[in-house]
């Protein structure tokens, strides 16, 4: 577990993911997406579900960190929101398996901290998406392997900006023993280094990099405004 922490750090982690609807989708092109990252220098890639968790790890031989997106009725949390879930991200062939790990209710009448219990008799490392200070503490108590700002923004208690949650990165490296990962609204390269700074192990960046449409749309805003 170790070794496969210690190969993402201070390095850029590229999330290859698309979803459904969207002109990128499918496992194929997150495959190809992932060969590209590599080619460029990513030191691990965050995907999304079975088929492109596996399309990617034929492709690339990266740290890949899984996750499951499944929407269920009555729950907000929705990254590998089960242990069922987990165990299908572990078979096809994640290294780090990431959960969901806000305060908010859970399936199955988990905490995430008991989620995060389950998670770990899978024998892979745990990242646990957190949108707050007092979560990410809560998370490496429940003995989360990696801490990952992710979910900040995401959730109506966290702070609502355009930008990363430095302050965020930077409280929870100072108060933690675990590795934090910075993730979500990096848009520049600026920004991940100065996360890195801030004491975050690793980077993930996903839209800035992987979906197109959204970084055109970007440039048309700015340029239209």
């Amino acid at each position: 577990m170790k070794d496969i922490i210690k190969q993402l750090k201070h390095g850029l982690i590229v999330s290859c993911q698309a979803p459904v609807g969207t002109p990128l989708h499918g496992s194929a092109i997150m495959a190809a997406m992932a060969r590209a990252a590599e080619i460029g220098g990513a030191v691990g890639i965050r995907a999304n579900g079975r088929d492109d968790i596996r399309a990617i790890r034929a492709a690339v031989p990266l740290p890949i960190i899984g996750i499951y997106k499944i929407v269920m009725d009555g729950f907000d949390t929705y990254i590998t929101p089960t242990l069922e879930a987990a165990q299908e991200v572990a078979a096809a062939g994640a290294d780090i398996i990431a959960v969901d790990a806000t305060l908010r209710p859970h399936p199955n009448g988990l905490s995430s901290a008991e989620l995060i219990a389950q998670i770990k008799t899978l024998g892979k490392p745990v990242m646990a998406d957190i949108s707050t200070f007092e979560e990410g503490v809560a998370a490496a108590d429940a003995g989360a392997d990696i801490v990952a700002t992710t979910m900040s923004g995401y959730t109506q208690y966290s702070p609502q900006t355009d930008e990363p949650d430095f302050e965020l990165i930077e409280r929870l490296f100072a108060a933690l023993s675990v590795p934090i990962i910075a993730e979500g609204k990096i848009w520049t390269p600026e920004q991940a280094r100065k996360a890195l700074d801030l004491g975050a192990h690793a980077v993930v960046v996903g839209t800035s990099i992987t979906r197109p449409h959204v970084v055109t749309e970007r440039f048309v805003r700015a340029i239209q405004a």
